[in-house]
This record gives C-alpha cells, structure tokens and sequence, in this order.
C-alpha cells in the first residue's frame, strides 16, 4: 500500500478492487439526474452520460474528468455515482467532488467516510477537506481511528483545513497515533491553521519517536517563527546525529532569536555538508552581521553547497570588503558558487562588479544567468543594457524550456528551474535599469517582447529569481511589462 491513496485518474486504486456487480436499492443502475444542456453532444454531456456506463472503467474515467473540468453542474451527478456498486468508481467520485461539489456535496462525502473501501473513504476526507466546512469535523473526527493509515493522514489533513476547536482537539489527539506518517501528518495539520498560542502540541512532537515527525514540527514552529520553541529546537539541535539539524537550523534562523546565535556558529563546522548550509541559511535570515567572518571562511569549503551557501548569506551579512572574495567565486567550476556570488554581489550593492557580472549572462549554467541578470538589474548597470536586450530577444516567444541537470560534486545531478525564469526576470532587469534614464529601444524591445505573448501568459504570475519569490501575492507577466515601459497608458507606449 502507498503512503497515500492513489488518485483514481491513474490507475484503479489498489485498495479497491472490483467488487460483485450487485444492483442498487431499487433494481437497475445508478442514474444522474437530467441537466438542461444547451448541446446535448457537446463534452460535458457526454462525460454525464458515461457516468451510467455498463462499463465500470469507463465511469470511473469520467467521475475523473468531471472532477477534473471543476464544473458545478455535475455536483448531483457525482454525489449519486458515490453509491456506485464499484469501488473505483466510488473513489473517483468522492475525489472529483472535492473541485465540483463544494457545500452541497458534503452530507453525501460525510456519509461516503463510512463506505467499505478505504480509498473511497480517504478521498471523500480529502474532499471535504477541500470545501472546508466546519461542520465536517464531527464526522471526521469520527474517523481519527480509521484502521487504514491512508484514511487517517487524509483526515488528518482535511482538519487542518477545517481549523476550529474541535478541529485542533482531535489533531492533538492523533499525535499519539501509532503511525508515524499519520503524527506527522497531524502536526503539519496543527501549522497549517493553529494560532500562535495553539503551538503546544507541535513543541512536544519535538520528543516524538519518530524523526519525520520532529523535523515536520520543528518545520512547522520556524515558519510560526515561535520564539517559545527556542529552547526545546536548541535541546533537539544538541543531540547526537544529524537528521534534524538542517530543519532546526532553518527554524532558528526564521525565528531570529540571538540566543541561538552560539549553536548556529558552532554548526557551521559540522561534518555533514547540509548541516553546514542551512547554519549558513540561518545566519544570513537572522541578518546576523556579526556572523559574517564566519560565512566568509566558508567560501574555501571543498563542498560546492556549502561555498554557494556561503555567498549567499554574505549578501546579507556582508559588506564592500567581499567584493574581491565574491569576484573570485564567479570562476568557481561549480555553478551553484557562482550563482550564489552574482545574487552577493547583487544584494550587496557593488556596482565595480557589474562588468564581471555582464560576462556572467553567457554563463554556461541557466542559474548563473539567471541570478547575473537579477543582480545587474539591481545594480541599475548602464552596461548591461545590451547584454539585456539580446537576452530578451533571443527569449523572447519562446516560453518555458526544460530545466537542465547540472553537475554535482557527488556524482548526481541539480534540477534546476533557472531556465523558464530567464525571461520573466530580464524583463524585470530592464524596467529597473530604465526607470531613471528611459530607452526607447529597451522600450520598443519590450512592447516587441510583450506582443509576442498571448493573453494567457501575460496574466500568470511571474517566474522570478530567488530574492524576489517570497513577493505576495507574486506580479502577472503583464504587471512587469506596465513597470517596465515608462510612460505606457493602458499597456501602450506613447
């Protein structure tokens, strides 16, 4: 069995096989109500229609489809294949009114928690989890003991999305389940929607037995940045073994707290290589000054992660004296160093770099460019115009490329996601470069960019760098072209 219920688009679910062809109260097939269609062969109709199929196989890929369109309209439909005689087909259903049946599908999904199948059971939870009505909770509640493990982290999981205090009762409960992938569930349920002061199971789930379980917590009470967890994630960082340092790590730094402060230097000498970047991590979150000869003393470590992380907290910590550490690390023969420079240099505000930086937009590695364009942007470099523009054109229609895999030290591979943010982040480098001085050549480049683009990709959000990501809510495609065109009414340059 897998960790979770298989979704029903894929494969009947293992858990469910086929049951005895047995008819419904009543005699004959389960059938759905007529809709008004104004096309009775167009697709919606004919996915309605497949719902009664004699085939179980084909009822079960429609309930998916149905699922999958998210229209409203099939909600009645759906909620009546939830007494289909096959267990697919049931568990297809439940799934496909999470998206479709919202409010009015949730006294057959709370009746459906009861259905003989377990997958069937897992996706109504999960489906009620998604309309989010509280007044699921009792139902769900009900099935804390489920005596399938999947069903419980779904529960688990959909009260979380409830949130409320029966909600959370019942989530603290469940971290005495005896299935670890279920507490740790329950504690990633508890953070989704717990206030600050309803941390106190997520602190004690710092002892559980389990380690999965301990990182989701200590994960769960960095993003809270809980400053009251401090003294038990210090405990839980003192331990012997490794496991959930790096998690520690990152949630002493988001909490920010200086009396972590000795710990997080200390581990910047740890053995393990992940242990030493996220210590980095942390210093550079908690803007720990400082800490920066640390972080320097690092650019020499013979891990390639750990050199990257290294720069990268020097952008936070640093000052003008690492500009020629920084420059230097632009010739590493690991891309993720000389990306974490260029995002340094970037940060820091050392506009002597720029003319190195300009030869990094051909680095061979996406994330190098990625983060050299980013950072000559920032830097407002004049020089960098043309290597912009070429940038832009040769990107330009050419929409989101397969990532590549770059080398690592240890023989495997980096995905890496730079390649379809180049784009998005060069149109971004040139708004900034032209705000105070504009060009009517970046400006006819961009509106020859912009027009390139459908409708569709200019209203998704952007793809940007890493500084930029944490933006909320992130700009459309569209919002960084209106930024970058000076003197635009209504998307067109006067």
């Amino acid at each position: 069995m897998t960790d979770r219920p298989r979704r029903a688009g894929r494969a009947p679910p293992r858990v469910a096989p086929r049951t005895a062809r047995r008819p419904v109260p009543g005699g004959g097939r389960p059938t759905a109500p007529a809709l008004p269609l104004s096309d009775p062969d167009d697709e919606f109709g004919r996915l309605l229609r497949a719902l009664q199929d004699p085939a179980p196989g084909v009822r079960q890929t429609a309930a998916v489809a149905l699922g999958l369109l998210g229209d409203a309209r099939a909600g009645a439909s759906l909620a009546v294949s939830l007494t289909d005689p096959d267990g697919a087909v049931r568990a297809a259903a439940a799934e496909a009114l999470g998206p479709v049946g919202r409010g009015a599908a949730r006294p057959d999904l709370e009746r459906a928690l009861a259905d003989r199948e377990p997958v069937v059971r897992a996706f109504a939870a999960r489906a009620l989890g998604r309309i989010a009505d509280p007044r699921s909770a009792a139902p769900l509640a009900e099935r804390r003991t489920d005596p399938s493990e999947p069903v419980r982290q779904e529960v688990a999981a959909a009260l979380g999305r409830l949130a409320g205090p029966m909600a959370f009762r019942t989530l603290g409960s469940m971290l005495s389940d005896p299935s670890e992938r279920v507490r740790r569930a329950a504690v990633i349920a508890i953070g989704r929607g717990a206030a600050a002061d309803g941390l106190g199971p997520v602190r004690r789930a710092l002892l559980d037995p389990a380690r999965r379980v301990r990182v989701a917590a200590a994960v769960v009470l960095g993003r809270w940045r809980d400053r009251t967890s401090v003294g038990p994630l210090l405990e839980l960082l003192g331990r012997p073994g490794t496991w959930e340092k790096p998690a520690v790590l990152v949630a002493l730094g988001a909490i920010g707290d200086r009396e972590a402060l000795p710990s997080i230097v200390s581990s910047v000498d740890h053995p393990a290589r992940w242990v030493r970047v996220c210590a980095l991590h942390a210093l550079g979150t908690m803007r720990a000054r400082d800490a920066a000869p640390v972080a320097r003393s690092c650019l020499g470590d013979t891990a390639w992660s750990v050199r990257g992380a290294a720069a990268v907290a020097l952008g936070a910590i640093g000052d003008a004296s690492d500009l020629r550490p920084l420059l230097a690390l632009l010739d590493d023969p690991h891309p993720w160093p000389r990306r974490g420079a260029a995002y340094a240099l970037g940060e820091l505000g050392l506009s002597e770099a720029a003319p190195r930086l300009r030869e990094s937009v051909d680095d061979r590695a996406a994330d190098v460019r990625l983060a050299a364009v980013w950072a000559l942007g920032r830097l407002g470099d004049d020089g960098a115009r043309g290597p912009l523009l070429r940038l832009l054109r040769e990107r330009s229609g050419a929409g989101a490329r397969p990532p590549p895999a770059e080398a690592m030290d240890d023989g495997g591979s980096l995905a890496s996601d730079a390649a379809s943010r180049l784009f998005d982040a060069t149109v971004q480098a040139l708004g900034r470069l032209g705000r105070g001085d504009p060009d009517p050549e970046i400006a006819e480049a961009l509106r020859a960019a912009r027009d390139a683009l459908s409708e569709e990709e200019l209203d998704r959000p952007a793809r940007l760098p890493m500084p930029e990501v944490a933006a909320d809510p992130l700009p459309t495609v569209r919002t960084l072209f209106d930024d970058a065109m000076p003197g635009s009414v209504g998307g067109e340059v006067e």
